[in-house]
């Protein structure tokens, strides 16, 4: 049975060599087939105007040192980056890197920045608009960031799509933590599906990251998660078969009216002409 874990561990603020020797620690101390790290693991949250700075392509240093570990170690590794477009100029994604033993690094980018209260995110990234499936050993995982989880339409068509995880990384600060506890478990019922958290912990600038990493079975249970507001590692076996069973009691994936998701699409549309 293959087994993933989700990373609780501090980065340091712009130190991407140092953050890189973290996962490269964290491989070491585990036999998991995938392993996850937060939103914005190799540089730190909240960086503001060094984002510049520190973004990366898919050629850059820091992701070509993950890739060789990816396939030194014959692990799947997902991690929080700013990416830099390597066709447009100045463009940045708020993006979740994903090497793996076998392929090509890829990104997810995230789809809906947070802009309100603390966060800034539509001053520095542009938003994404891919959404796609990674065949891991723990199965087919769609990759969400953060506020994305908020969005029932973004996992639903995950789901659809046959993905059996969702994998949010994350960097919710202590005053979202009640949300997060309550959407979690949603989603994965919703959709029958397993859902992964990776979250930030510890401290930056005046922002408290509260951690709580957990793997969520597709019937909303708990399957392993890790002390809030401490570094640790949640290791967990996948069982997949979870997902048949799931299905057979919630039939949601089944049940979903092609017809509503044609009129959201529509909303979209209509807004977008305004």
């Amino acid at each position: 049975m293959a087994k993933i874990a989700l990373v609780q561990v501090q980065p340091r603020l712009g130190d991407k060599t140092h953050n890189i020797e973290l996962i490269e620690r964290a491989i070491r101390s585990t036999d998991a087939d995938v392993l996850a790290f937060s939103e914005m693991f190799l540089t730190g949250y909240t960086l503001r105007d060094r984002y510049h700075e520190m973004a990366e392509d898919l050629d850059g240093p820091s992701v070509r040192k993950l890739d060789a570990l990816a396939k030194e170690h014959g692990r799947w590794l997902i991690a929080g980056m700013p990416e830099r477009d390597g066709d447009r100029k100045g463009v940045l994604y708020n993006s979740a890197l994903v090497v793996s033993p076998d392929s090509e690094p890829e990104t997810y980018r995230k789809m809906v920045l947070a802009n309100f209260g603390p966060f800034e995110e539509d001053l520095y990234f542009a938003r994404g608009d891919r959404m796609p499936i990674f065949e891991t050993p723990v199965g087919r995982i769609g990759v969400e960031i953060c506020f994305d989880i908020f969005f029932p339409e973004i996992s639903k068509l995950y789901a659809l799509e046959g993905a059996d995880m969702i994998l949010c990384i994350s960097a919710s600060p202590s005053v979202t933590r009640e949300y997060f506890e309550k959407l979690l478990p949603a989603r994965a019922i919703e959709n029958t599906v397993f859902i992964a958290y990776a979250n930030l912990v510890g401290t930056e600038q005046n922002m408290t990251f509260w951690g709580g990493n957990q793997l969520i079975g597709p019937r909303g249970n708990l399957k392993a998660g890790g002390k809030p507001f401490v570094e640790g590692l949640v290791k967990a076996d996948v069982d997949l078969n979870e997902l048949e069973v799931a299905r057979q009691f919630r039939p949601t994936i089944r049940e979903t009216r092609k017809d509503l998701m044609e009129r959201l699409g529509e909303f979209a549309q209509s807004d977008d002409a305004e």
